[in-house]
């Protein structure tokens, strides 16, 4: 039986165009995920008000979710803020869980905070957090897919990937550089997400990704970007697993 993830990344309330937010509530609603999954940068400068639009928005999307956050979601200009409350105000107005899981039948999603004070745009995974991953993933049912999420890119996450895998990352989801993409690093899918509903953007329309997983061999990730004040279905493109890794075997717009 497959599922169907939601993969919302980069919304960056403070920088949102009007109509935006709800057009991507409406999309969100008629394709009905199983999970949505939301890679961090809630907000652009980690205000209350920032905040309280998040979770204003998140309250509208289906559940069951799995949100972390990203670096822009701690302080930036406020010393104590940065390095004496860093992530409270994430955790008061989004959530206290720093390490959200989703597990059923099917699929298993684990979030990972790559979110650091010292690390001004940069992330960083802790020995700590790989082994509590690596636990997780160890445990599960031969047949589950294995998803885990981060902010930060595949770069951050290699010594962790390296680590991951023993035990069958499947697949990581991930923000921050405001760039839909997917790669294949080793036996992992590296699915990249760009910025959902901001003007932050790197040369892209706003996009998000949708991913319909079939067991453990077969993958389809599709990227529907903001066209015509409406977020329409871009492209997709199919995976399937041989020898151990990950093949592309078909794309359609």
């Amino acid at each position: 039986m497959s599922r169907v993830l939601l993969h919302l990344s980069d919304l960056h309330f403070g920088r949102v165009p009007d109509g935006m937010a709800d057009a991507l509530i409406a999309v969100a609603q008629e394709i009905a995920p199983d999970v949505v999954v939301v890679s961090g940068d809630l907000t652009q400068r980690a205000k209350v008000e920032e905040f309280e639009q998040a979770r204003a928005f998140l309250d509208r999307l289906p559940r069951p979710q799995i949100v972390i956050p990203g670096n822009h979601d701690v302080p930036l200009y406020n010393p104590y803020g940065r390095f004496v409350e860093r992530l409270a105000r994430f955790r008061q107005h989004i959530t206290e869980d720093m390490a959200p899981a989703y597990i059923d039948a099917e699929v298993a999603v684990f979030g990972v905070n790559t979110a650091r004070s010292l690390t001004w745009k940069n992330g960083r995974i802790n020995a700590r957090q790989i082994e509590a991953v690596r636990t997780l993933l160890c445990g599960l049912a031969p047949g589950v897919m294995r998803v885990v999420t981060t902010h930060h890119p595949s770069d951050v996450a290699q010594e962790a990937l390296a680590t991951w895998s023993g035990c069958g990352a499947d697949l990581l989801l991930c923000g921050h550089l405001h760039i839909g993409a997917t790669a294949v690093e080793g036996a992992t899918l590296i699915v990249n997400a760009g910025t959902a509903i901001s003007t932050r953007g790197r040369g892209q329309a706003n996009s998000f990704n949708t991913i319909r997983v079939d067991g453990r061999d077969l993958v389809a990730v599709t990227q529907w970007a903001w066209a015509d004040a409406a977020f329409v279905k871009l492209e997709a493109a199919e995976f399937e697993r041989s020898d151990g890794g990950w093949t592309q075997v078909a794309r359609r717009a």
